[in-house]
């Protein structure tokens, strides 16, 4: 069976990605003694990461080079503007934040740095530049959740943070990785040279560490 693009990026870049799927924040959730200061912080900033995501979708609407690639795009928009946004404004009551709080917040600058540059990809390449940008995280998350459901060292009794694994554990979330690592080898079917392969990885590996400092953001502002 053919070797994903997504899984030659990961083995590319191995080290960098240990260091964000296996990052002190996921460790915190994984044993249910993350601060939940970390965590409301994140939950806070994951708002407006996903906002800065829809636009990237719509940018992939954009730059999709058939009808079937701008539907694939559009289905992302709406899953997010639709649903996500709506779950995750749900899950961030549960955690004592108002919407109204999520309206007036400010991008943190681990924000900014990691959406912008996923923007500035797709802006400046093309969907397969793009796409790369997104899989850290859409996938990522995906890799991570799975792991942890399965590892016996997480704590599941009284662990606060069991929803925030299970969620994307579960079955939804798993087949949206699923079908995100093949559109991705859709996408490079037609637009993936050997030659380009570098520039990619570059990408990948630059996503992935500002995903792993976007943990660390939360890790920091516990902190104080």
């Amino acid at each position: 069976m053919p070797v994903s693009l997504f899984d030659r990026l990961k083995a590319d870049n191995a080290d960098i990605w240990d260091a964000y799927t296996r990052h002190d924040f996921l460790v915190g959730l994984q044993k249910g003694t993350l601060p939940e200061a970390a965590f409301q912080f994140y939950l806070k900033q994951d708002y407006l990461f996903l906002i800065q995501f829809a636009r990237a979708y719509a940018l992939a609407i954009y730059k999709a080079g058939n009808l079937a690639e701008m539907r694939s795009a559009l289905a992302g928009v709406k899953a997010i503007l639709d649903m996500e946004m709506d779950l995750h404004i749900a899950y961030c009551a549960d955690w004592g934040i108002a919407a109204r709080e999520l309206e007036t917040l400010e991008e943190a600058p681990e924000t900014v740095a990691y959406t912008r540059f996923v923007l500035e990809r797709g802006m400046a390449g093309d969907l397969l530049d793009l796409m790369v940008a997104l899989s850290p995280c859409a996938i990522g998350y995906g890799e991570i959740g799975a792991r942890l459901a399965a590892d016996r060292e997480t704590k599941t009794t009284g662990n606060p943070y069991q929803s925030w694994i299970g969620m994307y554990a579960g079955n939804e979330y798993q087949q949206l990785v699923v079908d995100m690592t093949a559109d991705i080898d859709r996408i490079a079917a037609k637009r993936l040279t050997e030659a380009r392969f570098p520039d990619l990885s570059r990408t990948f590996a630059t996503a992935t560490r500002l995903e792993a400092d976007f943990w660390q953001m939360g890790l920091n502002a516990a902190k104080g």
